[in-house]
């Protein structure tokens, strides 16, 4: 039996029409999108479908929308193999909110409690910060321990803030605070010898200190919700280490959001398992793309269409 890894996507794959082929073409797949229409009350499905794009790109959307597009591809690949994830996979994880997906994945949240949560965590996260200027940027070409050196030897100054968003790969870390330190840091990194630094088009400073407000009130959202215990290994965000008490991972879940997402860790964790594939699942090729470069012996695989599903299964239904 083939060791498998399932990895998650955050924000940033998401675009308009991702997903439709499963909903047109799968019994399965138009299940999961009307559930998820059905718990946040509104067609979130006909604004991934045909919408548009802006509309698409507020958190409070996004989030919601990338877990539908991942949780329709488990649940059809769950209905082509007869048997559930946690019966053929090794390990979980996600990128930032895909962690929710993960969860879901393997039922450790229901589907319509994860399409609320990352609702609530949408808006809470667009809302944490009001009459600050804020910026995230990704610092291309440039090694962790430097871009550290750097934030330790600049400047403190009184309400700024400067904080390392995501360590996503060696090469690409990405920035995230107040907006006039992050571009005085984005200046002294480029002189320093990073490649390039590049301003991200977001709504808010997402993964630093600035988002304590939206982890309060994922505290108390999480509070109302079960979470049941994995049956498989997950991995999370905060400390890139397996974790299987539930109330630790609602603890993570809440402190994900204002912490750095430590995906070049996880990843290098989940490699100590002898993986024999990764597959990102979901739409796009972000992870993937990550992950390739993290010179690992696993194979790398994106599963995001009708297609991408009956490949997977022909090439692998054998070995799961």
């Amino acid at each position: 039996m083939k060791k498998i890894a399932f990895v998650f996507p955050g924000q940033g794959s998401q675009k308009i029409g991702m997903g439709k082929d499963l909903y047109c073409n799968h019994k399965i797949g138009r299940e999961v999108f009307d559930t998820i229409d059905q718990a946040l009350n509104e067609k979130l499905s006909k604004l991934i479908f045909e919408g548009n794009e802006k509309d698409l790109q507020l958190t409070r959307n996004t989030q919601p929308a990338l877990l539908a597009v991942s949780m329709a591809i488990v649940k059809i690949l769950e209905f082509e193999l007869k048997k559930k994830t946690e019966n053929f996979i090794e390990v979980v994880l996600g990128h930032s909110l895909g962690e929710y997906s993960a969860l879901c994945s393997i039922g450790c949240i229901s589907l319509s409690s994860a399409a609320k949560l990352l609702r609530i965590r949408g808006d809470a996260m667009q809302n944490s910060v009001k009459d600050v200027e804020t910026s995230m940027v990704a610092v291309i070409g440039m090694e962790l321990e430097e871009i550290e050196n750097e934030l330790n030897n600049s400047n403190k100054v009184k309400n700024e803030i400067c904080e390392i968003a995501n360590d996503n790969c060696p090469g690409q870390v990405i920035l995230s605070g107040t907006k006039s330190l992050v571009q005085s840091i984005s200046q002294k990194l480029k002189s320093s010898g990073a490649r390039s630094v590049i301003d991200l088009n977001v709504s808010a400073p997402f993964h630093c200190s600035l988002m304590q407000n939206a982890s309060m009130t994922m505290q108390n959202a999480l509070g109302e919700v079960e979470i049941k215990e994995p049956k498989i290994k997950f991995i999370n965000n905060v400390n890139a280490n397996f974790v299987k008490n539930t109330s630790e991972i609602k603890k993570l879940l809440v402190d994900q959001v204002q912490s750095r997402v430590r995906w070049r860790e996880s990843i290098k964790k989940a490699s100590t398992l002898d993986l024999d594939c990764i597959i990102e699942i979901g739409p796009g090729k972000v992870l993937t793309g990550l992950n390739k470069r993290m010179n690992i012996s696993s194979q790398h695989f994106n599963i995001s269409t009708v297609d991408d599903i009956n490949d997977f299964l022909q090439n692998y239904g054998e070995y799961l």
